[in-house]
């Protein structure tokens, strides 16, 4: 289901933009400073324990408003845990979680969950729970919202047949349809087409290139090539930490991993041979 993100003030160093060194610069013609702009989510040297052991360590990054962020590494390296720890879900042991005042964030999971109703009734209950059930004509706006949804993702003509009897890749398109409802500024998938057939896993991609249009994404994938056709920044991750964060052309261009980031390029390696 589709939250709101955790939204704590903002702590910016004297003279710089959070995440922005050196903070804004100023306006063409002169016309006085350009406020820097803010990143929608910051971790500040984030460490997570969990049973006792360290699953991410020193996480140091920020998500800027229109940034599509691949996760990628192994199975164990950490994506699906640093995606909780980004929606919330998890609280860093150490360090900070900084999301900016008045952001939305939703979260599509490998495995979404399917109520036992119609694809319809996924969707406006979500919105009806959000918008206050106890307002007057909640349900009847939360329906017609809960329309439109199904029909940016095709599912439309699906809308009054049970979630659960749909197939893997409506189910998915269903589950963010069901993020997407309420409009969240930030959208965190997490390997959103791993389990759907080729036809499926092609529709998932396209409608998830769509939202990149207009959304900030961060998404884990093994899949190298949606990585290169969604992504605009990659960050992999082995035994919890982040050991390379580039924008994606350099992350591919055969030339700066084996120089200055030896893992990720045994990793890359190891994926496309």
């Amino acid at each position: 289901m589709s939250a709101t993100c955790w939204q704590p003030s903002l702590r910016v160093s004297a003279g710089a933009g959070l995440g922005q060194p050196g903070g804004g610069g100023r306006s063409p013609g002169g016309r006085g400073p350009v406020p820097p702009v803010l990143p929608v989510l910051t971790l500040n040297n984030a460490r997570l324990q969990l049973g006792g052991a360290w699953v991410l360590r020193d996480i140091v990054l920020s998500i800027r408003p229109g940034e599509r962020v691949a996760l990628v590494g192994a199975n164990g390296s950490g994506k699906s845990t640093l995606l909780r720890l980004m929606h919330g879900l998890l609280l860093p042991t150490e360090g900070e979680r900084l999301a900016q005042p008045g952001c939305l964030q939703a979260m599509l999971f490998q495995r979404p969950h399917m109520l036992r109703t119609s694809a319809l009734n996924n969707v406006a209950l979500a919105l009806w729970l959000r918008r206050g059930w106890w307002r007057w004509g909640a349900w009847s706006a939360s329906v017609a919202l809960a329309h439109q949804a199904l029909a940016q993702v095709g599912l439309l003509d699906q809308a009054h047949k049970p979630a659960k009897t749909l197939s893997g890749g409506q189910q998915q398109r269903l589950a963010l349809a069901r993020c997407c409802s309420f409009g969240p500024d930030l959208l965190l998938l997490d390997e959103p087409t791993a389990s759907l057939d080729p036809h499926a896993k092609r529709d998932v991609e396209a409608l998830i290139a769509e939202l990149g249009q207009t959304k900030t994404l961060v998404f884990a994938s093994h899949n190298l090539g949606q990585v290169k056709r969604l992504a605009t920044r990659v960050l992999y991750l082995e035994q919890g930490r982040v050991l390379a964060d580039l924008p994606v052309h350099e992350f591919f261009n055969g030339q700066v991993l084996p120089r200055r980031y030896p893992e990720a390029h045994l990793f890359v390696q190891g994926e496309t041979t």
